[in-house]
């Protein structure tokens, strides 16, 4: 398809976008399961370079047996590494979560920060994480979250031309208004996992086909 010039075309493009993400994906939220918001942020660390499925797998078992804040930042580095091992990099996200037990309590009266600024100084809350845990679990618009689905698919889409995540962030930030930044990125990665795969993308089946023009789409 041509590619539009004028602003004005490229902003009706960017609404064409958002009206069909809503068709496909209306009420899609967050995939990690999770209680309370420290729930949230111990499974979103949990999730780097590791399947929202796998994560859900471990969480339950390990939520009982670390049923509070406390409880995690009293564990002992290998035993909860051992109780995540499954996630992969065990060793730095059991770190990382014992880190963010002892912060919160320490720094923020056991209560998850509410401002990108704050959550950020967090051990293993980096501005993605920091936007998963804001957006899903207090419905705060801090940004866009850009995990490997939504590198990949705003990639596709010509949403961005960058690699860099905080570049791609920017990137959406700027077209994509803020009343849409949480549900855009559930709906994009959804997508991402069910029709917009890395390997063969299932492109015939997406709604989205007219308005894509990736180089490799297929037919």
């Amino acid at each position: 398809m041509t590619k539009p010039k004028t602003t004005a075309q490229r902003k009706a493009r960017v609404e064409a976008i958002l009206k069909t993400l809503d068709q496909m994906y209306p009420n899609v939220t967050c995939a990690l399961h999770h209680t309370s918001p420290w729930e949230l942020l111990v499974a979103t660390i949990l999730s780097a370079q590791c399947t929202d499925k796998r994560v859900n797998e471990v969480t339950p078992g390990l939520f009982a047996k670390y049923p509070t804040i406390q409880d995690f930042a009293a564990a002992r580095q290998e035993v909860l590494a051992n109780d995540i091992r499954s996630t992969g990099f065990f060793n730095n996200k059991a770190k990382s979560v014992i880190g963010a037990a002892k912060t919160i309590l320490g720094e923020f009266g056991g209560q998850i920060p509410q401002t990108i600024e704050q959550l950020v100084t967090v051990p293993g809350a980096a501005r993605k994480t920091a936007n998963v845990v804001l957006g899903t679990a207090y419905g705060i618009a801090s940004g866009v979250v850009v995990d490997t689905h939504v590198h990949r698919v705003s990639r596709r889409l010509d949403l961005t031309k960058n690699n860099d995540p905080v570049k791609i962030e920017q990137d959406l930030m700027k077209i994509i208004p803020p009343d849409r930044w949480i549900l855009f990125s559930h709906q994009i990665i959804h997508h991402g996992r069910a029709l917009c795969v890395a390997r063969n993308p299932k492109c015939s089946e997406c709604a989205l086909y007219n308005l894509c023009y990736a180089a490799d789409k297929t037919s």
